[in-house]
């Protein structure tokens, strides 16, 4: 059984520990376990629980009345309020359920409802990012497994996939080509297919190889594709020190083309980068850049 403690449920609903508390205390919305050792810890249904009611209280529900209400009259009301409304925080709540669950109903729902009132690119950067860095507390607390971490990495995989198949083809006459790469053992591909998604829309030509690309791989595929532009995500693959000098041999292999980086071992860091390797902080970043280059 997987079990949290309150500082998990703070990070993951936004809710202050001690207010948990008092609900606790005051209206038994929930009501912690303990270990033989009498420390408190809540299991899955709390934390959806506690996911549901962050939901009604932050469109005016009372804890009072929520208090009042039984488990799915709770889910009701936050069904009711992700068709009507959909805010941000509800939304990406109800991906965190549908990841415990392991319900692709769930997630398809609600990621069907963020596309349609946000469109297809900030359902990425403003629920599905931010769903998978609550996504990342959870795997780090220890509180989902494998099998969730796949089940719901795999579902987004495969909306990014028919969002990218959906872009016309070919690209613009004269288009110029990027070359997408995870380097070697790295796995964490959605980030990467997001570009490959931006680039198709706006008609460049792409060359996607995906996840742990061997180093001598890329070099040779960028010299014979004759690829103008490379561009490649750092999340876990690398040790920290690795990467600069993985990126120096890369620019002193390549040295007439232009590297793009990105990720979180990336853009957390003062890197010291060559002088065609070009940091990228976010999509949002990388937006005007595609235009100069276009």
């Amino acid at each position: 059984m997987i079990r949290y403690s309150i500082t998990d449920l703070e990070k993951l609903s936004g809710i202050k520990a001690h207010t948990i508390r008092m609900w606790e205390k005051r209206h038994g919305i929930i009501s912690p376990s303990r270990t033989e050792t009498n420390i408190r810890y809540y299991d899955d249904e709390d934390l959806k629980k506690i996911l549901n009611i962050s939901t009604l209280n932050r469109y005016g529900f009372k804890i009072s009345r929520i208090a009042c209400m039984d488990g799915e009259t709770i889910k009701e009301k936050v069904r009711e309020i992700s068709g009507t409304h959909g805010d941000h925080e509800t939304l990406i709540n109800n991906l965190v359920v549908s990841m415990i669950d392991m319900d692709d109903d769930v997630f398809v729902h609600n990621f069907n409802t963020s596309v349609l009132k946000l469109g297809f690119e900030k359902c990425i950067t403003h629920v599905v990012y931010p769903f998978l860095e609550k996504a990342g507390i959870l795997w780090l607390t220890g509180t989902i497994n494998p099998a969730q971490e796949h089940f719901i990495t795999n579902l987004i995989r495969q909306k990014l996939i028919v969002a990218i198949d959906a872009q016309p083809e070919p690209a613009r006459s004269g288009a110029k080509t990027f070359l997408l790469f995870l380097p070697g053992q790295e796995m964490h591909e959605l980030g990467l297919l997001f570009y490959n998604y931006l680039l198709k829309k706006n008609r460049f030509r792409v060359i996607y190889l995906g996840q742990s690309v061997p180093f001598d791989d890329v070099v040779r595929v960028a010299k014979f594709r004759k690829a103008d532009f490379l561009l490649t995500y750092f999340v876990t693959a690398l040790k920290q020190k690795e990467i600069s000098p993985y990126l120096k041999r890369m620019s002193d292999a390549l040295p007439d083309k232009k590297i793009f980086v990105t990720g979180l071992q990336v853009v957390e860091k003062d890197l010291k980068l060559p002088v065609n390797v070009q940091a990228i902080k976010n999509t949002e970043e990388f937006s005007p850049v595609i235009e100069r280059l276009k």
